[in-house]
């Protein structure tokens, strides 16, 4: 990259050009093949992740809450029967009538299982930002890569945690503005209701760039990324709710429905994930805080 690319500064008639290359990146990727991985590995590790942040936000704010809370959140993306199959599920999990020994594998298996599909996300970033992988990479290193996967988990459930008190707030605030101006309280909640998911989702992402693939890029680039891969997420997870509840594509399936509509959900989310990395990684390589192949450890200043 030339010292004149280095220079380069983001203009708004810049973006066409860069959605067109992150486009023509993303489909070379096969984004496809991996969001069918990512998918895979999120059924496996779903029992465990919901257990673990039910029980993380649970501690706070209360189980039965979270959890109330969590179904609501997956009935509108997938919808009821989809919801109630989770949530027994995710109870079958945390059954406690085991012995010791059967208590720590368990919570040794749930561990392991949730932070599947981080670490094989991981990897799909890899790829995407051409990290190639280090030579010296062993069994020490897979552990920390699921210690990394895990401690976003523990993030997720503090986001989480956030996103109910601000919930909250904002219903307190919707039945204040309700009793002042009912005509436009309606329009309020949405906005409302978008700006907390795209800013809560932005910072998800944000860390996701950030931290979880063997490379840096500096914040600024990946604030960018964040924020759009958010806007389109949210986006993404309202039209998918429509599909789902219009054209029901798992009930061909009968009793493995759940599990259909779980893989399409992830799939078609990881296409939009996968768009926004590559539009990161793009960004990156253009105004001059490109990826570089060459090492995983470097941290692009």
């Amino acid at each position: 990259m030339t010292a004149t690319d280095s220079e380069k500064r983001f203009k708004l008639k810049h973006l066409p050009r860069l959605i067109v290359d992150t486009y023509k990146a993303w489909e070379a990727d096969d984004p496809f093949r991996l969001s069918a991985i990512i998918a895979y590995y999120a059924v496996l590790s779903l029992p465990g992740l919901l257990v673990i942040i039910v029980n993380l936000v649970g501690s706070v704010w209360g189980t039965e809450i979270v959890q109330g809370e969590l179904t609501q959140e997956i009935s509108s993306a997938l919808g009821r029967d989809a919801a109630e199959a989770i949530q027994s599920m995710m109870i079958e999990t945390q059954n406690k009538d085991r012995s010791t020994v059967a208590s720590i594998l368990g919570i040794g298996t749930l561990i392991f299982g949730a932070t599947g599909v981080f670490y094989h996300l991981q990897l799909s970033l890899n790829q995407i930002w051409e990290v190639d992988p280090k030579p010296d990479s062993n069994f020490v290193k897979m552990l920390i890569d699921r210690a990394r996967s895990f401690a976003f988990i523990l993030a997720i459930g503090f986001l989480l945690l956030i996103s109910f008190l601000v919930t909250a707030a904002i219903s307190a605030l919707n039945g204040y503005i309700r009793s002042i101006l009912p005509d436009v309280i309606v329009y309020i909640a949405y906005i409302l209701d978008f700006a907390v998911s795209v800013g809560i989702i932005t910072i998800l992402f944000a860390l996701i760039f950030r931290y979880l693939p063997d490379t840096k890029i500096r914040w600024k680039t990946v604030w960018i990324g964040a924020l759009i891969t958010a806007v389109l997420f949210v986006l993404g997870k309202s039209l998918l709710g429509y599909y789902f509840g219009e054209a029901d594509p798992g009930s061909t399936y009968g009793a493995a429905g759940t599990i259909v509509l779980i893989l399409l959900w992830v799939s078609y989310s990881c296409l939009i994930l996968f768009f926004g990395a590559e539009f990161t990684w793009v960004y990156a390589r253009r105004y001059g805080h490109g990826v570089p192949k060459e090492s995983s450890e470097k941290l692009i200043k």
